[in-house]
């Protein structure tokens, strides 16, 4: 990496999901970045992952999830403080390209791209977010970082799962906001920082892949099973930054009906029953009801920690590709596991003799694969069939790893 390194906190809040904690920790140790610490801020189940690593751990146990980055945030010691999404996986390079803009004293915030499910294609890339929570895309440079400066009425956005901040900026302002709950948490402290003047950096090369686990909101295939707390924080947010003379009324109702569209899209898509769509939609138009009786925080500045720095023992790894058939998976991801155990970044390519999709995962066990067919296709735009033999797929995947990964 080419990359500045500055010294970072990455603050990781878990409930209730031990499983993906302990897979987000075994990615965090696989990060570049030679000067870094992990804070976990977690239920008792979720600390007991952490045992035998080099972190400090936050004992928290409540369903607030601004509530929880403030407590990591309290523990912070470096000049960034960067957040994870304990379902999320980062790409090696990820904390070294998320942090390098802060060189810059202009820029308070940062935020990267991040990979969805399949690992391959996009969630989320660039946006801004207006007065009335909603979101718009933000064009940008997809091949390197950009500064972009923020107003009063649209702000740069910075997804939860993938994001840093200037420590003493955020502490200026008062935090996270412990009235958002859930969702929408770092949309505030973006519209908050919009104010101040400072500029939000958008680094594609910044990575994530967030997988979306299970969780009292959703399924494991991502279908909602309760929208109370997204209505709960639309409303408070109606009520921190909606323009004057809006008509709220009409605000709730276009929410409800984007919602209901959305729990549409699973039923056709066999993830609800029909029956269920109502009590669900039920549960965000509770929501909204709480949400605009919900007790306002107060906002102060919040003191710095006292807590010292305890840096992880990360930092480069070597890096190393093993490729094969499908048919010899088994003897294929052995070797990859046995690799990882040994401090090694692995790339496993399996390709079997089909137009299969690819996707890709980071495994418990500590090594990325990707598999698909041979001549099947890896972006979404390309052609269903692509012409390729082993080696000259094997070149193209590599190639494409190459800036995110070093593989």
């Amino acid at each position: 990496m080419t990359t500045a390194a500055v010294r970072a906190s990455v603050i990781v809040a878990s409930r209730h999901r031990a499983a993906a904690l302990a897979r987000c920790l075994t990615g965090l140790a696989q990060l570049d970045h030679p000067d870094f610490e992990v804070i976990v801020v977690a239920d008792p189940e979720g600390l007991a992952v952490t045992e035998g690593l080099v972190v400090k751990r936050v004992a928290f146990d409540a369903p607030n999830i601004s509530a929880a980055r403030n407590a990591g945030l309290a523990q912070a010691a470096a000049p960034v403080v960067a957040f994870i999404d304990d379902d999320a996986v980062p790409e090696p390079t990820w904390l070294c390209h998320l942090t390098a803009p802060f060189a810059d004293e202009r820029v308070a915030a940062a935020g990267g791209f991040v990979r969805g499910r399949n690992g391959i294609s996009f969630q989320w890339k660039a946006s801004c977010c207006d007065r009335l929570g909603q979101t718009h895309p933000l064009t940008v440079d997809e091949t390197a970082p950009s500064l972009h400066a923020s107003t009063a009425d649209r702000a740069i956005r910075t997804e939860g799962t993938n994001c840093a901040f200037r420590r003493d900026a955020i502490l200026r302002i008062g935090g996270f906001d412990p009235s958002f709950q859930f969702y929408l948490d770092e949309t505030d402290l973006n519209m908050r920082l919009a104010v101040t003047g400072c500029l939000t950096a958008i680094v594609p090369g910044a990575q994530v892949h967030h997988g979306f686990a299970a969780s009292a909101r959703r399924a494991m295939d991502r279908a909602p099973t309760d929208l109370h707390q997204i209505g709960a924080s639309m409303a408070v947010f109606w009520r921190k930054y909606a323009p004057a003379g809006t008509d709220l009324k009409m605000a709730s109702t276009a929410l409800i009906a984007r919602q209901r569209d959305r729990l549409l899209r699973y039923m056709i898509d066999g993830a609800l029953e029909p029956q269920e769509v109502a009590p669900i939609l039920s549960t965000l138009c509770a929501g909204l009801d709480e949400g605009r009786a919900r007790p306002l925080a107060d906002l102060a500045p919040l003191p710095p920690g006292t807590a010292p720095y305890l840096r992880f023992p990360a930092g480069p790894h070597p890096r190393r590709v093993i490729a094969g058939r499908v048919w010899q998976a088994w003897r294929k991801r052995r070797a990859a596991a046995r690799a990882a155990a040994r401090g090694e970044v692995i790339t496993l390519l399996l390709f079997g003799p089909s137009i299969r999709r690819h996707r890709q995962w980071f495994h418990p066990l500590g090594y990325w694969e990707q598999n698909g067919g041979l001549w099947g296709r890896t972006e979404r735009e390309e052609s269903l069939f692509q012409r390729f033999s082993f080696e000259s797929r094997l070149r193209q995947e590599r190639a494409r790893l190459a800036e995110i990964r070093n593989s």
